[in-house]
């Protein structure tokens, strides 16, 4: 589904959830983390381009997001300094290819790769990227994804938080801080989870599963 669709509906759903009398809870929640490794979606025609005509994705395993996949096949990054290589592919196909990596990947590959929600690749540099079947010479593609929190209409009305806002996450443990700058994603086909990329998770010592507070901005 579009993802322009998405956010209508679920924009949709929670002006009905407000009309029907759903009461919003004082603005304060806890998520639990979800680390993205770097890794890749491909549209159709990419993937037929890197493993062959008519190639379909087989699943590795399933992954927290309803519907989506980590699957077997991997491909390599090439970049101007360095390459990665066994980059996981992730299904199903989406309509446009995308590459997610880490600042520190970024400085392996000897680029300077910007900081983008998904799907926003205007002005984001090329890549190549390396298949058994083939090679593809991307013009645009690659980005640093920005910090964000899938979540349900039904739960962002719940606490009182909308699609596109920004807001704070409080990380306790050993190494205590705020994550700031968290994008709200509101969509019917989601599961509640904050999506941090590798250096994220490792500057803060956190691990997929842990349970963080999340708070509005103008509350800290």
């Amino acid at each position: 589904m579009d993802e322009n669709l998405k956010t209508r509906i679920a924009e949709m759903v929670i002006a009905e959830l407000t009309q029907r009398g759903v009461k919003i809870k004082k603005f304060s929640f806890r998520v639990p983390v979800a680390i993205s490794a770097r890794h890749v979606h491909l549209s159709k025609e990419d993937l037929y381009r890197l493993f062959g005509t008519g190639y379909e994705l087989s699943v590795h395993r399933d992954i927290s997001q309803p519907g989506q996949y980590a699957a077997q096949e991997t491909v390599t990054i090439e970049g101007n300094k360095g390459n990665l290589e066994n980059v996981r592919v992730v299904g199903p196909v989406r309509a446009e290819t995308q590459v997610e990596i880490s600042r520190t990947d970024a400085f392996a590959l000897g680029m300077d790769v910007p900081v983008k929600p998904s799907g926003n690749l205007a002005g984001t540099p090329g890549i190549r990227i390396r298949g058994p079947k083939g090679v593809l010479e991307l013009a645009k593609g690659i980005i640093v994804a920005d910090r964000h929190i899938h979540i349900t209409p039904r739960d962002a009305a719940q606490f009182g938080c909308s699609d596109g806002e920004k807001v704070h996450v409080r990380v306790g443990g050993v190494k205590p801080g705020i994550l700031g700058g968290v994008i709200i994603r509101v969509s019917p086909a989601s599961s509640l989870e904050l999506h941090l990329d590798t250096d994220d998770a490792n500057a803060f010592f956190l691990d997929n599963g842990d349970l963080l507070e999340v708070i509005k901005k103008e509350n800290f």
